[in-house]
């Protein structure tokens, strides 16, 4: 027997869901929240997920998935968007934080981070998520140094440690003073950390004669 089709996709019940815990956090999120957000009955999530806990566990294995297609995707397209690589690295991780567009709720994804860290189920999906955003900045950074925007020689292996590690403290930091946006932050950091690999300009070999000179 054909089964009823359903109205609302497993994809629009996880945005949604990921829309609720951003307002009121994982402990704060309920089933009938999540299906009043999509039009449908908290039975019809209980059918789906099993519980409560199985539609934060389907949110996270989707996350980590979409960082997995991201980290495939996304430098080649920021490259062509951007221009460079280092732009391209800003706006990956800059996106990344699009969510947490107050404290407020940077705190609630935080503090599903803090399940994801005391769970293992969940552990595991937050690495496979943490792994590929440092995929997706090595070959960023990888592309940078090539392209002579980075110095010659530069180990972006570390480099891009320091750089995921600027990007979490950035949102924590700015989740307790609040100066300006996640943005700006996560963007000065990005070049706090990149500043001491840059490369210098090459100087011209001649340099141009004033203009005094030349006349006499």
């Amino acid at each position: 027997m054909v089964g009823r089709p359903r109205g609302v996709d497993d994809a629009a019940i996880l945005r949604a869901t990921a829309d609720v815990v951003g307002r009121v956090g994982p402990a704060g999120l309920t089933l009938a929240a999540v299906a009043r957000e999509v039009g449908l009955v908290p039975g019809t999530l209980m059918q789906r997920f099993g519980s409560k806990r199985g539609l934060l566990l389907a949110l996270a294995e989707r996350s980590a998935g979409q960082a997995e297609a991201e980290a495939r995707k996304a430098p080649e397209r920021l490259r062509r968007e951007h221009g460079s690589a280092l732009a391209a690295l800003t706006a990956l991780l800059v996106e990344s934080m699009e969510p947490m567009t107050d404290p407020e709720t940077y705190a609630n994804h935080l503090a599903f981070l803090c399940l994801d860290l005391a769970e293992p189920e969940f552990h595991g999906h937050a690495l496979a998520f943490h792994r590929a955003e440092r995929r997706a900045v090595e070959e960023l950074l990888t592309a940078a140094v090539a392209a002579g925007e980075l110095r010659a020689g530069t180990d972006v292996r570390p480099l891009a440690r320091s750089v995921q590690a600027m990007s979490a403290g950035a949102g924590l930091i700015w989740a307790l003073d609040r100066e300006g946006t996640l943005a700006q932050r996560t963007r000065e950091g990005i070049g706090e950390v990149l500043a001491r690999y840059v490369a210098l300009p090459v100087p011209d070999d001649d340099p141009p004669v004033p203009a005094d000179r030349e006349e006499s």
